[in-house]
């Protein structure tokens, strides 16, 4: 009879958590919304791109800032909305001191802001980049100072034809290493594919991939389609965006094993602006907007 009990408080425990991990959305009224869904922060570059931000670098970090400029019409895929892609990266470091780095006539920066982060963990700063060639797509491209010299530090392959894309979904140290990799949805327009690299020796080296993603909307400036929040509390983040066809958001985990869907949460329209997320934990809440004009709050 009391191993009955026990049996029945278990089964009882089990069904109280599996319930509290189930998913829900709910309204959010449209004019409450936060308002990281549809302004970005952060100054114009000067001399950049049509809405090219300046990243500024974590405290501490050798660079103080990043942005594009050069602006170029050398490659016409126009997957932001405009043919206009930037030809050339500058950076400033903390004494003030301002870096160049040009492209060659057959590549170009496809993207709008670069990214500042110590990936490593030795203290100096790595800028994390989208660089396409015009004769075969896109790559994910990291550089950094050596000496005077801002110079290329490692990079993924190109994808291996034109007009094929790339978006950064997240930086962070996702398998609880020490070390920030980055997340990056290939081709998130035709099936896209969710991989993680890591910096490690001058290479970046993936660590896992999964299929079923996208984190944009073809022709849309909007590049944040993502969010990173730890939300079973074990102190690693996990990953939340879209599924390929933008009608669910996805949370993924990166195991030893590679990445793994935690949840698949369906929503009623295509997600089409940034994903803001709040709290943490079992607390953890994305705020979503969609195609439909509604905003929707993700939430246990």
């Amino acid at each position: 009879m009391l191993i009955a009990r026990v049996l029945a408080l278990v089964l009882m425990l089990s069904s109280t958590a599996q319930a509290a991990d189930v998913w829900r959305t709910s309204p959010v009224d449209p004019g409450s919304m936060p308002p990281d869904i549809v302004a970005e922060k952060g100054r114009p570059a000067p001399n950049g791109l049509p809405d090219g931000l300046i990243a500024r670098g974590p405290k501490g970090g050798d660079l103080a800032k990043a942005w594009y400029e050069g602006p170029t019409k050398r490659y016409g895929h126009a997957i932001l909305g405009d043919a206009i892609e930037a030809g050339a990266l500058k950076v400033r470091d903390r004494a003030g001191k301002a870096y160049t780095l040009v492209l060659p006539e057959t590549e170009v920066f496809e993207d709008r802001t670069p990214r500042l982060v110590d990936l490593d963990g030795d203290g100096r700063t790595e800028v994390i980049t989208i660089r396409a060639s015009v004769t075969q797509g896109a790559a994910v491209t990291v550089y950094g100072l050596a000496g005077d010299v801002l110079s290329e530090i490692a990079t993924t392959p190109f994808i291996g034809r034109a007009n094929r894309w790339l978006n950064v979904a997240g930086i962070a140290d996702f398998a609880g290493s020490g070390r920030r990799m980055i997340a990056f949805v290939r081709t998130p327009h035709i099936g896209g594919t969710l991989y993680f690299y890591d910096l490690a020796s001058g290479t970046l080296r993936q660590v896992g991939a999964l299929f079923g993603f996208s984190n944009h909307q073809i022709g849309a400036r909007e590049m944040r389609l993502s969010a990173i929040a730890d939300i079973d509390g074990d102190g690693r983040p996990e990953l939340a965006l879209p599924s390929d066809s933008r009608r669910s958001l996805k949370i993924v985990k990166l195991e030893s094993t590679g990445p793994k869907v935690l949840a698949d949460i369906a929503l009623p329209g295509r997600v089409d602006k940034a994903i803001v997320v709040s709290g943490n934990g079992r607390a953890t809440r994305f705020t979503v907007g969609l195609d439909t004009g509604d905003v929707v709050a993700v939430h246990r």
